[in-house]
């Protein structure tokens, strides 16, 4: 797998090396060793998926310290735009965001390390997005971003108008009133 930097430190995006024939391809989508070694050493404990429909905007969304979670995520059919904040209180990127496109034939994946918000919305008719997590959910440590927020000014590349929400994330938290319960210089993964 190849590892590209993004401009917000530990973000990082991964390409897999495809091998495509007659028949079709094939690719290693993940590799626990090649990830520790080149992007960071974690362990993954839990696999998720969602199917979703054009204009389905899940986030933005995080879980608090000691739940905190890195996700490593991928579509497997469609394509979404996919979005991290950095919520790393001291970080010279706090409130910063990368927005990449993950689609079923570019194959990349985001791997969003412990101190970020995510979210994605689906650009394509119907998509099937999978995540690696690192931690188990806790409902007590949800915590979430308004994703239309002015200060995090966020393209989403649909109209609003076309955004579909969960009630929940219709009441999201403004930036300006966050207290994040992530600090840039304290070690996330103890």
């Amino acid at each position: 797998m190849d590892v590209i930097k993004t401009d917000i430190e530990g973000l990082v995006i991964i390409e897999p090396r495809i091998f495509n024939d007659d028949r079709g391809y094939f690719y290693e989508s993940f590799s626990q060793r090649e990830f520790e070694e080149k992007v960071c050493s974690t362990f993954f404990i839990q696999d998720n998926q969602s199917k979703s429909s054009y204009g389905v905007l899940r986030g933005l969304h995080f879980q608090k310290p000691p739940f905190a979670q890195s996700k490593l995520v991928r579509v497997v059919k469609g394509a979404v735009l996919d979005v991290a904040v950095d919520i790393r209180k001291g970080s010279p990127t706090y409130g910063k965001h990368i927005a990449i496109e993950l689609t079923e034939t570019n194959h990349r994946q985001l791997f969003i390390p412990r101190g970020f918000a995510h979210g994605f919305v689906v650009l394509s008719e119907e998509v099937i997005f999978q995540y690696k997590c690192d931690n188990f959910y806790s409902k007590e440590s949800e915590g979430s971003l308004m994703y239309n927020d002015a200060e995090l000014n966020i393209n989403w590349e649909i109209l609003e108008e076309n955004a579909i929400l969960s009630d929940k994330d219709r009441h999201n938290q403004l930036f300006k009133d966050f207290d994040s319960p992530f600090n840039y210089n304290d070690n996330l993964y103890e």
